[in-house]
């Protein structure tokens, strides 16, 4: 008898993956895949939107033919900040734009003086401003730069609801894409900014991250989510089974700090240093941090790499030594070497000057020093004054690092500091907020992986 599962195509900027889970949650089987990007009509890179389209198409067909697995459901996880614009009868206009594609500044100053200027604006919309990291921003900008384009346009949607409407036909949106440095959304309201309605922009009013289509493909009848924000699916299997408030410091090319119970609004303050709030599962918000760490460390271990002659993967096997920590951190106290004594600093320093070091392992020790002081700079803007969390969760490519792992507990020693080890996290929260609506009831416990640092 075949086993009945839960399919995720959890789609990121360089991984492409589908995990099939049963219905404890388990996960059964992974397949990965990288696609090559493409250029869009301007030649800026972006995601090869019909690649994509071709591998979800051909694997839903593998999985209803196979022996083993009987797919009942499909959900859907992807990066945010990216829209999908469709015509009248649901056919794509334009490519899939790449939010890291620059956009003249001016077009959403015309917005921000519109409403209270931008300090006000961005507190309101509890989003930074991040150009066309802020997706509602990418619609001023086709309007305006690609007028013909725009005027095809009937529906706009967020990525992982565009994957969704592949299969079932039907316009959606959620609070999870909306709420994450779109500038769509109004958090002092819980509704759309007044802008959007004033700029003529028409938007699917938000449903359930839960809610289910049944679709037949290849004779067979599924059930098929609406999808969800990759960030907010990740948090999703703590809000289920964790034990007391807790700090999820998601780490990988970004460091995303999420702290779901705190309640403060968003200061100026924050919103300067990168702050943000997300919208959670249950359309709460959740203030959050975040970092260039992983790309920040790339670039410097490829430099130290380069200066030592060493492997790029060496060091993965540096291990903590309390000397070399403690000779970093006094130099640090008196002037940071790959990074500026600024607070909040962000950018790597042009030439350093590794002759300083006398080994590898005492540069790289320096760097994740430095690294860790920055990822605690971010970590503490989203700690009210009254904090009472109890734990703090580090998952993601740090939480196999000795070094970050220690420095990080011993910055924060009234917490306790855990790695979780959950595979495909993202994955699971998707699964998890459609299996509730297939089987209502206690969730499933999941094992979060957890060992104390």
């Amino acid at each position: 008898m075949k086993e009945k599962v839960i399919a995720v195509f959890d789609v990121g900027k360089t991984n492409k993956k589908v995990i099939l889970f049963d219905y404890n949650l388990k996960p059964l089987s992974e397949t990965e895949e990288k696609f090559a990007e493409t250029i869009d009509d301007d030649g800026f890179p972006c995601d090869d939107i019909g690649h994509i389209e071709r591998w979800i198409r051909e694997s839903i067909v593998k999985l209803i033919r196979s022996d083993k697995y009987d797919l009942t459901a499909i959900n859907f996880a992807t990066y945010g900040a990216t829209m999908v614009y469709l015509d009248a009868e649901g056919k794509r206009v334009t490519p899939v734009y790449n939010y890291l594609k620059p956009m003249d500044d001016r077009l959403p100053e015309r917005i921000y003086r519109k409403y209270g200027g931008q300090d006000e604006f961005c507190r309101r919309t509890a989003s930074p401003a991040l150009g066309m990291l802020n997706s509602g921003m990418q619609i001023v900008w086709l309007r305006h730069e690609k007028g013909e384009s725009y005027s095809r346009v009937r529906y706009i949607l967020h990525f992982p609801q565009y994957l969704s409407f592949l299969l079932t036909g039907k316009i959606y949106s959620e609070h999870t894409s909306i709420g994450c440095h779109t500038a769509l959304w109004d958090f002092d309201n819980m509704a759309y900014h007044p802008w959007v309605r004033d700029e003529g922009i028409v938007l699917p009013e938000p449903a359930d991250v839960g809610t289910l289509e049944e679709v037949e493909i290849e004779g067979k009848k599924i059930l098929v989510g609406i999808g969800i924000h990759d960030s907010s699916s990740s948090l999703a299997p703590y809000f289920s089974s964790s034990k007391g408030k807790f700090l999820l410091i998601s780490t990988g090319t970004w460091c995303i700090n999420m702290n779901p119970f705190n309640t403060e609004i968003l200061t100026a303050g924050q919103l300067d240093h990168d702050c943000l709030c997300y919208l959670s599962i249950a359309k709460q918000p959740v203030m959050s941090s975040r970092l260039f760490l992983g790309n920040l460390h790339e670039t410097a271990v490829r430099k130290l790499s380069d200066y030592f002659k060493t492997k790029p993967d060496h060091y993965k096997t540096v291990r903590p030594n309390r000397k070399l920590v403690e000779i970093c951190k006094a130099r640090s106290a008196e002037s940071r070497f790959f990074f500026d004594m600024l607070p909040y600093s962000r950018e790597l320093r042009g030439k350093p000057d590794f002759f300083v070091f006398n080994s590898f392992q005492e540069g790289y020790h320096q760097l994740m020093v430095e690294l860790t002081e920055l990822t605690s700079e971010a970590i503490d803007l989203v700690i009210p004054e009254n904090d009472d969390t109890e734990n703090i969760y580090i998952t993601g490519g740090f939480s196999a690092n000795h070094l970050f792992r220690k420095l990080i507990s011993t910055s924060y020693p009234k917490k306790k500091v855990y790695t979780s080890e959950i595979l495909n996290a993202t994955a699971l929260g998707a699964a998890l907020v459609i299996l509730r609506t297939i089987n209502p009831g206690p969730d499933p416990v999941l094992n979060l992986g957890l060992r104390q640092c």
